[in-house]
């Protein structure tokens, strides 16, 4: 009886070690609260985030980028008592974060992310985590997103067959069916044929959306050209009237919106 109390004792214990902590901020502005979860599969950033808000590190800033159906960007330091017009937005370098840029998180209404340097300065793609930015973006048709596809596949398509469909191919298959020899020219064809779809399948710039992404696009919308160019580490959940808000601003001609919205960052969970 013992026994098997201790094992019911062990298996519970196990379950217990296997619940994944939730941690929850809010980003309060004089135009709403949106609540925010945060990834437990992007601890870096995460945990980064944490302390900066536990320091009150964001509180006072501004969403100093805001750019209607793409982003609200905010948290840079140098927009706390920025005076009207000023350019502000520039990183922290003793903020920086590697990047932890996961596939099965995509770039839809509400996402929480970091901004980065170009890949020319930042080839590692490390994360500025002393701001971050929302995504604001669009709702897309099916069709929009076939059409985004095609114009990052075809590209990559014809390259790979200019590679492999050579001149010399060329005149040696035109050569096989001027000779009638249709036994060689298939083979040869068809090698050819094989040899672009294997590339062309292992090419890891090819785009295909996912279900999920498709639906997310389809409904909420979002932005998907940013998708694996940069960290998520949280998602919306509240508050999405408030992104609309802060979108909708206008704004000056560095995308500077002529209204402040002033930032506060609080840790609830």
């Amino acid at each position: 009886m013992k026994q098997i109390t201790f094992l019911i004792i062990i298996l519970l214990g196990v379950n217990w070690g296997a619940q994944a902590q939730t941690h929850m901020v809010e980003v309060k502005t004089n135009l709403g609260t949106m609540k925010f979860k945060l990834y437990d599969d992007t601890p870096k950033h995460r945990d980064a985030f944490i302390k900066l808000a536990n320091e009150g590190y964001y509180d006072k800033t501004l969403f100093y980028r805001v750019i209607q159906n793409f982003l609200i960007q905010g948290g840079s330091k140098s927009s706390r008592n920025a005076p009207p017009g000023k350019r502000i937005g520039y990183g922290d370098p003793e903020h920086t974060v590697d990047d932890e840029i996961i596939g099965h998180y995509f770039h839809q209404k509400g996402a929480l992310c970091a901004p980065r340097q170009p890949d020319e300065v930042n080839p590692f793609k490390q994360s500025d985590i002393s701001q971050f930015y929302i995504v604001k973006g669009q709702v897309f048709t099916s069709g929009q997103l076939d059409t985004l596809e095609m114009a990052v596949n075809r590209p990559i398509r014809k390259k790979i067959t200019r590679q492999i469909y050579t001149p010399e191919v060329r005149e040696q298959l035109k050569q096989l069916k001027a000779e009638n020899k249709v036994d060689e020219f298939r083979k040869i064809a068809g090698q050819v044929k094989k040899d672009i779809a294997s590339r062309y399948e292992l090419n890891r710039n090819t785009l295909e959306f996912s279900e999920a992404q498709r639906q997310a696009y389809t409904t909420v919308g979002g932005y998907p050209d940013l998708d694996g160019k940069y960290t998520i580490f949280g998602q919306c959940i509240s508050g999405f009237e408030v992104i609309d808000k802060i979108a909708a601003l206008e704004v000056d001609g560095n995308n500077r919106p002529l209204k402040d919205v002033v930032i506060e960052v609080n840790v609830i969970q």
